[in-house]
Formats: structure tokens, C-alpha cells, sequence
């Protein structure tokens, strides 16, 4: 009997996952105007020595359910329809963002360094939007950005940490609440319940905080050390 209960309440939280991925891909497109498609996912019943493996072709495959595949980047797209069709065929798909454009850009650093980041920039007083958080990676979302932007902001900057990855025009993020080969992505700074687009803080202004954070620690070191 318990094992019936146990089996029913797996099926439970299952559907309940599903439903809120589906949930969450028509929020972001319809309601925020953010590109979304499905992710790669992963295979049901496969693992590898490195853990869950991943539902593309690529048996070495580096940041398995955590990419587009099939369809690719490209076809990202607010369309209602389009998204009920994609997770009714694959509820289990993460929900990928096309970053750029006019969709949110993001920073992100390994989830020690965010941590990190994150109290440096409250002690500031800075105003920051949503943050992702996965076990590996926090990423800030960021306003828009063009790459050529980014490349004069770099380059005016004596020196950037090197933990900083960008995800700008043509790159992509997994969304809450995608699960993927590193763990369960989730909102560590989550928007406003029912609210309207979320607010987005420039990129400047992001990097700025992180470059001083950096190099203001008080033995000289850096904040965002990991």
C-alpha cells in the first residue's frame, strides 16, 4: 500500500512540475514579451559517471539539458501557440530564454562568487531585478545590450573578473523552474508576483558594482573569490 501511495504521489508532483514549466514558458512569452523555446532536456533513464545525461546526440555532452536543441536558438518565440504545442509534446523541457535583442541580457558568476556579488551589490544599495540560480551558476538578468556595447564597457575597464560570463545578443539561459544536469533552476531574486514586466538594471551599472566588488575587499583580495 505505501508503495502504491508512494508511486501515486511521484505522478503527482510530476504533473504538477509539468504543468507549472508550461505555466511559467506562457508567462515569460505572453505577459513579458520574452523569446522562450524548449531546451534540450534529459534522457529519462540515462546516466553517466558525471550524472543525468543528456537528451542530444552528444554523449560528452558538457552542459547536458542545458542548451537548445532541436528546435534550435532561432526558432525561440513569444507565440502562445507555438509554446503550448512545443511543452504539450515535451512537458518535461526546460524553459530556455533567447537572450538579447529585446529580451533580458544577463551576467552570471560560479553560484559562490553570486553569492557573494549579490550582498556586495544590497550593502551598495544597489536596485537589481530577477537573479537565476542553479547549483553551479547565479546569473544577473540585465537590461538589453548590443555586443558592441558590451566590447566598449570591457575595454574601458583596467581589469574584469574573470568568474564573469555575459549572455548577450545570440546567447541563451535556462529559466525557472527547468531542471537540468547540474540541479534545479530556481529564482534567488524571483519577480514580483503578478507583476508586469520585470524591471532590469543596466549592464553598466552591473558590471561597475562587480569590477569594485572585486577589488574592494579589505585585505586587497577580491569579494567574489571562489
Amino acid at each position: 500500500m505505501r508503495e502504491i501511495l508512494g508511486r501515486r504521489r511521484r505522478l503527482r508532483f510530476r504533473r504538477k512540475a509539468r504543468t507549472a514549466r508550461l505555466d511559467a514558458a506562457v508567462t515569460f512569452a505572453v505577459e513579458w514579451d520574452w523569446p522562450v523555446l524548449p531546451g534540450a532536456g534529459l534522457r529519462a533513464t540515462t546516466r553517466t559517471s558525471a550524472g543525468a545525461a543528456c537528451s542530444c546526440p552528444d554523449p560528452e555532452c558538457v552542459v547536458p539539458g542545458a542548451h537548445p536543441y532541436d528546435p534550435g536558438l532561432l526558432a525561440a518565440t513569444t507565440d502562445e501557440r507555438m509554446i503550448r504545442w512545443w511543452w504539450t509534446r515535451r512537458p518535461d523541457a526546460p524553459v530556455v530564454l533567447a537572450t538579447g535583442g529585446g529580451a533580458p541580457c544577463a551576467v552570471s558568476l560560479p553560484a559562490v562568487a553570486g553569492a557573494r556579488a549579490l550582498a556586495a551589490l544590497d550593502a551598495t544599495g544597489m536596485r537589481l531585478g530577477p537573479v537565476v540560480a542553479t547549483p553551479t551558476r547565479w546569473s544577473i538578468l540585465v537590461a538589453p545590450y548590443g555586443l558592441e556595447r558590451l566590447g566598449e564597457l570591457l575595454y574601458a575597464k583596467d581589469s574584469v573578473p574573470s568568474a564573469l560570463r555575459f549572455h548577450g545578443e545570440g546567447g541563451y539561459l535556462l529559466l525557472p523552474p527547468s531542471v537540468a544536469g547540474t540541479g534545479q533552476v530556481r529564482w534567488e531574486r524571483a519577480p514580483l508576483a503578478g507583476s508586469a514586466r520585470p524591471w532590469l538594471p543596466d549592464v553598466e551599472a552591473v558590471v561597475d558594482a562587480l569590477v569594485e566588488a572585486s577589488t574592494s575587499a579589505p585585505d586587497g583580495g577580491s569579494r567574489l573569490a571562489y
